[in-house]
């Protein structure tokens, strides 16, 4: 007695089996065709290789530059050697506050001298004072009379090319006063400080290297307003 159930399982087992082989053909054809195609489309070949060209090297700054600046200083506040007469004995730093400039005493009538910012009016000073202590990157605490003034100002600030004191300082004696760095290098040649003594970063770390602890630092009164006597060693 024929099965029908059987023989329908079978004969549909059949017809897949042959759309199976025509598909296989149909696809090998195909594939010798076009031999770029993947067999199955969602498997993917890695792309060509390709030339890569490198980036341009960026030129990195040192800690030491006036970073993201700009600026050119006027040529009569570049750091210069200049013929300067005085008294003082080499290694003497002279800062005259009414002409923004310092001067460090190279001996045999001469000085190297670096453009300066000084004190705003009402914050200059005068007298003799020696380095008491110097610093790398210093961090920042302003003093209490000066928070008074603006309260804004942070309380503390970690050592950096953002800090106000730039890339060095030079403390004087027992005081609140220092030579040092600027991160502002278009204040060189104004007076805009509270009584500090501020060089461009590059300028205070050339005169950093020079002065040892114990350097004589010299600050002229505002009220010497005398003619500019030095003059540029060509």
């Amino acid at each position: 007695m024929l099965n029908l159930s059987a023989f329908t399982r079978n004969s549909r087992r059949a017809a897949a089996f042959g759309a199976f082989a025509i598909s296989a053909i149909a696809f090998s054809g195909s594939a010798s065709a076009a031999p770029q195609t993947p067999p199955f489309p969602f498997f993917f070949l890695p792309p060509p290789m390709q030339d890569v060209v490198a980036p341009p090297a960026v030129e990195q700054a040192t800690p030491s530059e006036d970073q993201g600046s700009t600026f050119e200083l006027p040529a009569r506040l570049r750091r210069q050697v200049v013929s300067y007469p005085t008294r003082e004995a080499p290694g003497t730093i002279i800062i005259d506050t009414p002409h923004t400039y310092l001067y460090y005493v190279l001996g045999g009538g001469q000085a190297m001298r670096y453009g300066i910012g000084v004190g705003r009016d009402g914050f200059t000073w005068s007298g003799t004072q020696a380095v008491s202590k110097k610093a790398e990157w210093p961090d920042w605490t302003p003093p209490p009379e000066m928070i008074a003034r603006q309260p804004y100002l942070p309380r503390h600030m970690a050592g950096g090319p953002g800090n106000p004191l730039g890339a060095r300082a030079m403390y004087l004696g027992g005081t609140e006063y220092r030579i040092h760095g600027t991160n502002a290098p278009e204040t060189i040649g104004t007076h805009v400080s509270s009584g500090c003594i501020r060089l461009t970063n590059e300028d205070v770390s050339d005169l950093y290297s020079r002065v040892n602890v114990g350097t004589k630092v010299i600050v002229l009164p505002m009220s010497e307003r005398r003619a500019d006597l030095s003059t540029a060693v060509r």
